[in-house]
């Protein structure tokens, strides 16, 4: 009875370290995740966005740029995958499928963009010095090229005439 009870005790103090360890490095890591968003043009959406990822990003900046890419890529595939159902809309003017033609190929070309730069990402973990920053530098410019896709996607949306049809 002695010995069961001391390996309860011990198995519930087991419990409690790794719960109080896990909630410590959940909560630096939120923290972390929460001033690298800072910095970002939408803090609250990059941190709501990256948070429930904390327990494996856990302050590392390297980790934390490889999941922001993966999440931006899976976000970017469902928003190719929605807008080529908007283009089957009944109802729609030449004009306007033609914008949602023209945003599916800007965002397909994201995802290319976004895949390309997460292996480059991948394929520097030893890199230094001047490979560092030209594999850096790829991911950079990738990186831009697709938010400016974003951004050309929106613009063709611009103005009262291209409203959608209600459903």
């Amino acid at each position: 009875m002695a010995r069961s009870t001391l390996y309860l005790l011990l198995l519930s103090l087991l419990y409690i370290t790794i719960t109080v360890r896990s909630a410590a490095t959940s909560s630096s890591s939120l923290s972390f995740i929460r001033s690298s968003c800072r910095a970002t043009t939408y803090p609250a959406l990059c941190f709501q966005s990256l948070s429930a990822y904390a327990p494996s990003i856990q302050g590392n900046q390297r980790q934390l740029a490889q999941t922001a890419l993966s999440v931006s890529l899976a976000r970017a595939q469902n928003t190719v995958s929605f807008v080529n159902k908007l283009t089957k809309f009944k109802g729609l003017k030449g004009r306007e499928t033609a914008a949602l033609r023209d945003c599916a190929e800007e965002v397909s070309d994201t995802v290319d963009r976004l895949s390309k730069s997460i292996k480059e990402l991948k394929s520097m973990r030893s890199t230094k010095g001047q490979d560092f920053q030209w594999h850096i530098s790829n991911i950079e410019t990738w990186v831009s090229a697709a938010l400016t896709d974003e951004t050309t996607c929106v613009d063709g949306f611009a103005g009262k005439e291209w409203m959608l049809p209600r459903v």
